[in-house]
């Protein structure tokens, strides 16, 4: 069998995708000039994980979100995502260094009854249930779209203190409708403003800015 030539190490890998990603954008999109560094680190990474250069556009960040998502993070707070791919992509080792509990209650017992004895999603659920902890808490949503709104209106409610929310829940029934909304709201948020997203997403997020924290300014 001939020996194919082929990068096989991870971080080099890794290096050369976003090497190429750049390529790219300089490419086809000579004008395009990221804000900031770190909003440049957090884009490639969504484009890195998804292979696809929208979100140049589409993320939005609103309510110096990366600066609460940071602070949620090196102040031992807690991550609560709408579904376990969510949580298992985002990086523990890293989190746990940090302190930084993290949750997905979508599968729990409470959630199960709390959605039949409500006629709710169990997605809506868990952020009823979520909003028990007095933990300073972020929330992490890529599929669930009932819970952007949950999350909407129980803080305009006063029933629920997010510091941050990234909304980058995927499909077609209300997936952009409830981005749009979440962006629009007063809540910290990094969202995508287009049908587009997923728990994979998601955790690419969070990790972008687990990754940079070094870089980004405040506490």
């Amino acid at each position: 069998m001939k020996d194919r030539k082929y990068i096989k190490i991870p971080n080099k890998i890794t290096d050369k995708s976003f090497e190429m990603i750049q390529d790219e954008i300089n490419e086809t999109r000579p004008d395009y000039k990221f804000n900031s560094e770190i909003e440049a680190a957090i884009i490639k990474r969504a484009i890195h994980t998804t292979a696809d250069f929208d979100y140049l556009d589409t993320l939005s960040f609103t309510g110096d979100a990366i600066k609460k998502v940071k602070h949620v993070l090196t102040h031992q707070g807690v991550i609560y995502t709408d579904t376990t791919m969510a949580l298992s992509g985002i990086n523990k080792r890293k989190l746990e260094e940090l302190g930084v509990q993290y949750h997905c209650l979508i599968a729990e017992p409470a959630t199960f009854k709390l959605a039949a004895d409500r006629g709710i999603t169990r997605s809506m659920a868990a952020i009823k249930l979520a909003a028990q902890d007095d933990t300073e808490k972020m929330f992490v949503v890529g599929n669930a779209p009932t819970a952007l709104y949950k999350i909407i209106d129980m803080q305009q409610a006063g029933k629920l203190d997010a510091k941050v929310v990234i909304g980058v829940p995927v499909g077609f029934v209300e997936a952009k409708e409830s981005k749009v909304a979440l962006d629009e709201s007063e809540i910290p948020s990094i969202v995508n403003i287009d049908r587009k997203g997923g728990s994979n997403l998601a955790a690419a997020l969070v990790n972008a800015i687990l990754y940079n924290l070094d870089i980004i300014e405040g506490d």
